[in-house]
């Protein structure tokens, strides 16, 4: 008998929200979660948390493989299983951190922590921490705010906060259901954060305070088993001014920020505010590119960081991209335009759209809510992630451009600037991290550039990492060992037998982690 809170989804496949892959499913395998009824908040997610075991032993039993879901915005099929997918988006209860729920060596207030359920959509956080008082924010954003907590951090979505990181930055505590008979508590032994006040009211079975097993666990696409709750820091809201300039060339102050993350010759506007620069993000239009042209240069977003203010939010009129205004949305954009034209016609469209796009216009003042607001995609757009080190990444943009002369790509690339993280898997892995994303049309003529991008790259030996949920279908073992070292791969694979029982193991693993070398149980890998 299913248990409350559990309901039967009887699909035999699923497509993902960009609509470029279609994953074939098990009928009847497929569940939607709700959290029970019951006489207080903490009561119902405790029977959650059975119910989550219900599932594991559900799975065993009928030998079949599992998955949480949530948005579905991953382009790759990291996430995805080919037996069942759980959907958890209604799980979204969040919860109050109180002064006996911390850790006596925790050095910040109770306020800091925010803990939320696996399902939450972070424009939902954003939400509720504005209605605190005072008000709180998060530290870090992707570039939209759709994605459930789980799914940003579980596969690296980041933003270009190059001071503070990636969504799994600033999370500091996770609690996982890893078996049958068994969920844990996992945070840093370096960074205690809770007390047994707060583990006793979860019913946690062990409670783990250990640097190498959280840093694993956080980046760990799904494959953990089930995260249920997340416990995240937060900051007193703030506010960010944004700027976009263009015709910036490619020279040399250009560079030095790309490559140093030293703005001092950009002369850049806003800057003698004394406010902190807190994004930096470099834009090209790779069909309208020379070195040391202004008007065949870069576009520029940047923000600065500023106390928060209410009456000083400025924000501009709605943008006439509907679907959002980083490289995706315009993407999206362009289409609805498309509609059934050759993709020999994309290089001249995509001009346009850029230069309609991304043009100078007046600052724009926001909390991280407004400036990150919930966008929609239109199907049908490819969109690929590469990490580098940040003094790689003018090199870096030379050799895509004379890539794309070869495989004209229909799409266009930005560089977003992340701080390092300390996931163990986490992309972004580089101490100053510069990501290249390549946003496009799903198309032949995409897949083909990214390859030969890829291939480029280990021809001339730049290292380099792959987003954990964009198109990365060259991944394999090799190239994960090559990407992470093998101490730290065998790391995470050691965490993962350390956590989870055979069984349960079974029903975590997906053919996506087969490809990598990550299935591995109890035993090296190389």
């Amino acid at each position: 008998m299913i248990p409350e809170g559990i309901s039967l989804r009887p699909k035999s496949e699923w497509t993902n929200s960009h609509e470029n892959f279609t994953q074939d499913l098990i009928k009847d395998a497929s569940f939607k979660l709700r959290n029970p009824t019951g006489t207080s908040g903490w009561d119902r997610y405790n029977s959650t948390t059975k119910n989550f075991q219900w599932l594991i032993n559900h799975a065993i039993e009928r030998n079949i493989r599992l998955r949480a879901m949530g948005r579905g915005w991953s382009f790759s099929k990291v996430g995805v299983s080919n037996g069942g997918i759980i959907d958890t988006l209604s799980l979204n209860f969040s919860f109050k951190v109180g002064t006996k729920d911390i850790d006596p060596a925790y050095n910040n207030s109770p306020e800091d922590l925010y803990f939320l359920q696996c399902g939450t959509k972070i424009h939902q956080i954003n939400t509720r921490l504005a209605r605190k008082k005072p008000q709180r924010s998060i530290k870090a954003s992707g570039a939209s705010n759709g994605q459930t907590i789980a799914g940003a951090l579980s596969t690296g979505t980041h933003g270009a906060a190059f001071n503070v990181g990636a969504v799994q930055d600033f999370v500091v505590g996770l609690h996982i259901i890893t078996a049958v008979d068994k969920h844990v508590w996992i945070e840093r032994a370096s960074y205690p954060v809770t007390s047994n006040t707060w583990t006793d009211r979860i019913e946690v079975d062990e409670v783990i305070k250990d640097d190498e097993i959280f840093n694993a666990a956080l980046v760990s696409f799904g494959s953990f088993g089930f995260i249920h709750g997340i416990m995240i820091e937060t900051e007193p809201q703030f506010l960010l001014e944004e700027h976009r300039i263009g015709n910036i060339p490619f020279s040399a102050p250009l560079k030095k920020a790309m490559t140093q993350l030293d703005f001092s010759d950009l002369s850049l506007e806003g800057a003698a505010s004394g406010n902190e620069l807190y994004h930096f993000e470099v834009l090209f239009n790779l069909h309208n590119f020379k070195p040391g042209n202004a008007e065949k240069g870069a576009f520029l977003k940047y923000m600065f960081k500023k106390p928060f203010d209410p009456n000083e939010i400025d924000l501009l009129p709605s943008s006439k991209f509907k679907y959002g205004e980083d490289l995706l949305g315009i993407i999206s954009s362009l289409l609805d335009r498309l509609q059934l034209i050759s993709d020999a016609l994309i290089p001249p469209l995509v001009n346009l759209m850029f230069k309609d796009a991304f043009e100078p216009r007046p600052p724009q003042t926001g909390t991280i809510g407004e400036i990150f607001n919930f966008t929609k995609f239109r199907g049908q757009v490819a969109s690929a992630a590469i990490g580098i080190a940040a003094e790689d990444s003018a090199k870096v943009l030379e050799i895509i451009m004379e890539v794309n002369k070869q495989q004209p790509f229909p799409g266009g690339l930005a560089l977003r600037y992340v701080k390092g993280t300390k996931a163990t898997l986490g992309f972004t892995k580089f101490s100053k991290t510069c990501v290249l994303e390549m946003d496009g049309l799903e198309s032949n003529a995409s897949r083909k550039f990214f390859e030969a991008v890829w291939n480029r790259f280990e021809q001339e030996q730049i290292l380099y990492t792959l987003h954990w949920g964009k198109i990365n279908f060259n991944l394999n073992k090799t190239r994960v060992l090559r990407m992470y070292g093998a101490a730290m791969v065998q790391s995470w694979i050691d965490t993962r037998n350390q956590l989870m029982t055979i069984p349960s193991m079974a029903v975590f693993t997906n053919e996506f982690m087969e490809r990598c070398g990550l299935d591995k149980v109890k035993g090296a890998i190389t």
